[in-house]
């Protein structure tokens, strides 16, 4: 299973490389490329909450790899959350506001928790 991932990961790299570095993009292209970033950090979170919800997977890192690897993650979550942060003040100062369905499910959600 590693070996795959890592190719798999690897060749998402090259192509993600190969995007960034294509010189005359049109607005197509640009949200096509964000759709492939977000989907390759969708499967690259997936992996991680496999490994993170199985203890028999974390028994095998030393108390060092995870506080590595604990850092390095709050790292990028902070990160990716202030950017988050700002493209969505930069969406509401454009007028766009959540769509409906987003906030019935966020509604069910905490109906969810609460019962």
């Amino acid at each position: 299973m590693g070996e795959r991932w890592t190719q798999v990961s690897q060749s998402i790299l090259d192509r993600l490389k190969h995007m960034e570095e294509a010189k005359k993009k049109d607005r197509l292209e640009l949200v096509r490329s964000m759709r492939f970033v977000l989907k390759a950090l969708e499967m690259s979170l997936v992996g991680w909450k496999q490994w993170v919800d199985n203890p028999d997977v974390m028994t095998k890192f030393t108390m060092e790899d995870l506080e590595k690897m604990n850092k390095k993650l709050s790292e990028f979550a902070r990160s990716f959350l202030e950017y988050d942060i700002e493209a969505t003040k930069l969406g509401a100062r454009k007028g766009l506001k959540a769509p409906k369905k987003a906030k019935k499910a966020k509604a069910k959600a905490e109906v969810s928790y609460v019962a």
